[in-house]
């Protein structure tokens, strides 16, 4: 549940435990009995990932009687600090579940270990490299990228069947246009009394940074590009045209088409599929993995699909940050930490977590698991779109979360609700960005 993939978040209690068990993390330098002993910190939240992780533990803790895990229990909510309490403390786990975008500030910050030269060989051919991409900075690897997930449409099979909807697919996706065109066609007064009863889409909102920069890259946008100066490489902020093309065209369809309810804007992913359910809402731009949510709670005579999200000049590309396996820099049991990641990264215990968490597996050889490519559900269709997935803008840019949250978030929410024109959104993000950016630079 990282901070870009959008659903429910823990309250603040648990957030509080989880702190409590970052505490009482050790460095992994308990060697009694000569065996090394390890905490590796998990986020796993959903059911069937948090067994797949503790089986995958127990597993290995019975074939390597030298190396044990321990397993401790986190939570998404907050990682970043909490994570950070433990860096400065010398408290640190040793193996750490993250995010790719987490990483930045760690990286830079000496918090983690560089791991390029504890690779394997086979896990460093197996996963691609747009993947290993995703993670290396500051002239290191920082992490084993292992999860993705893009994001999709989930649609009303029998509202779009009802206007005769094509069907897109990552061969013959929709364009922006013709997804603005059906939106339109699936946008009802039914009874007739002035009001809209069902929309064509629901952009639910609540965190609109992340989703606005990832999908800019399908139109050609680069939010975020590198500028080679004098002292050195520094992350430069740009919105033209491509940048804000699909932004443009969410504003549109809540505030001059209403194809999409500004009730919605304020919800979270999550708070979107009460009314999907109910057909208020023709399509739902979502992440991969909430299609367990919609099979667990849809009415049983709900007729859903999964379909990719529209192309533009560069096809259905978009940006992810992937669930990432990193090493603490202080952990005195590093190569022994990395034969635990290598272990959870072998294909076929990556594609266990893949379905216990409903996202993609990074691993070439993991993505051929017949359940990962099966009609149901969904699954085939988000593994169609997986060599359209891209680094997203976001990574290796020092500053990012502070231009996120205090300038990007509300900006980005004031342009929605249609209280600032895009000149205004322009300002914010580029020229109060850059001033945040700037800081990071020095």
């Amino acid at each position: 549940m990282p901070r870009s993939y959008q659903k429910s978040k823990l309250t603040a209690l648990a957030a509080a435990a989880a702190l409590t068990l970052l505490a009482g993390c050790g460095s992994g330098d308990d060697t009694a009995g000569g065996k090394v002993t390890l905490d590796y910190l998990s986020l796993a939240w959903q059911k069937e990932s948090i067994e797949a992780n503790k089986k995958l533990v127990a597993q290995f803790n019975k074939t390597h009687k030298d190396v044990q895990v321990k397993y401790v229990q986190g939570a998404w909510d907050s990682i970043h600090d909490q994570l950070l309490t433990s860096f400065e403390g010398g408290e640190a786990p040793d193996i750490i579940h993250d995010e790719a975008a987490d990483l930045t500030d760690f990286a830079y910050g000496g918090y983690l270990a560089d791991i390029t030269k504890l690779l394997p060989a086979d896990l460093k051919q197996d996963i691609p490299k747009s993947s290993w991409d995703m993670v290396s900075m500051n002239g290191g690897i920082y992490g084993v990228p292992f999860l993705q997930e893009p994001r999709m449409i989930i649609a009303n099979k029998k509202l779009l069947k009802a206007e005769r909807v094509r069907t897109p697919t990552p061969d013959r996706p929709w364009t922006w246009d013709e997804f603005e065109h059906i939106s339109k066609k699936l946008t009802k007064d039914k009874n007739g009394d002035g009001r809209t009863d069902q929309y064509g889409v629901a952009w639910g909102m609540n965190e609109p940074v992340n989703q606005s920069v990832n999908l800019s890259l399908s139109t050609g946008g680069e939010i975020f590009t590198k500028d080679t100066t004098d002292d050195g490489t520094k992350n430069k902020v740009r919105y033209g045209p491509d940048e804000s093309a699909v932004a443009q065209l969410i504003n549109r369809q809540v505030n001059k088409d209403h194809t999409s309810p500004k009730s919605s804007l304020s919800m979270k992913s999550s708070d979107t599929l009460p009314g999907f359910f109910a057909g208020r809402y023709a399509m739902v731009p979502l992440n991969f993995s909430f299609r367990q949510q919609v099979s667990q709670q849809a009415p049983d005579d709900f007729d859903w699909e999964v379909l990719p999200m529209p192309a533009g000049k560069a096809g259905i590309a978009q940006g992810v940050s992937p669930q990432t396996l990193s090493i603490s820099k202080d952990s005195k049991h590093k190569k022994a930490a990395m034969e635990f990641i290598a272990y959870m990264s072998q294909p076929g215990h990556m594609a266990e977590l893949a379905k216990g968490d409903w996202m993609l597996p990074t691993s070439k050889e993991a993505m051929k698991d017949p359940a990962i490519n099966r009609k149901k559900y969904g699954w085939s269709a988000g593994a169609a779109v997986a060599n359209s997935l891209k680094p997203s803008p976001m990574l290796d840019v020092r500053g990012y979360t502070e231009w996120s949250d205090k300038l990007a978030t509300p900006a980005y929410q004031r342009f929605y609700n249609g209280d600032t024109d895009l000149e205004g959104l322009r300002k914010s993000l580029v020229e109060d960005g850059q001033r945040v950016l700037n800081r990071y630079q020095r």
